[in-house]
């Protein structure tokens, strides 16, 4: 015996309930199949799927734009080698000396030094991050980043 042979079992398919079409259609009275009083129940028995009864929409609820921002992003103060071009030969870097000297802020993880520009002294920096290409250029100069 397969799926296709087997015949439709006799009353399977019953005729659906005419909802609003008085007592007679089986469903019951004046209220219709809609239960009793309240929003669905009256006017053009409509409410959209997203009403949400008052309560502030789920649309409204979420953030509008922007996007995830992660709080574990790391800030640093950049300051590039052209920076420190012009110091003499043998100079000592720290972060007192960028608070002092550049007069700049320093961000909550530091400062990170980038590769821009050529440093020809030998400089040597103390407390900082660093580009791999600064590193280099550091190094290649004779300076020690630490």
């Amino acid at each position: 015996m397969k799926l296709h042979n087997l015949s439709r079992m006799r009353g399977i398919n019953k005729p659906a309930k005419r909802v609003g079409r008085g007592i007679g259609s089986g469903k019951g009275g004046h209220t219709t199949g809609l239960g009793q009083k309240g929003q669905k129940s009256r006017g053009s028995r409509e409410v959209k799927i997203w009403f949400e009864g008052g309560q502030l929409p789920l649309s409204k609820r979420l953030p509008q734009k922007g996007g995830f921002v992660s709080h574990m992003k790391k800030e640093y103060t950049i300051l590039n080698l052209k920076d420190f071009s012009k110091l003499k030969s043998g100079s000592k870097v720290d972060m007192g000396f960028i608070k002092e000297s550049l007069g700049r802020d320093i961000a909550k993880n530091g400062v990170k030094i980038l590769g821009e520009g050529d440093l020809k002294n030998k400089i040597n920096f103390e407390g900082f991050s660093y580009s791999k290409s600064a590193k280099g250029k550091i190094e290649k100069a004779g300076g020690s980043a630490k």
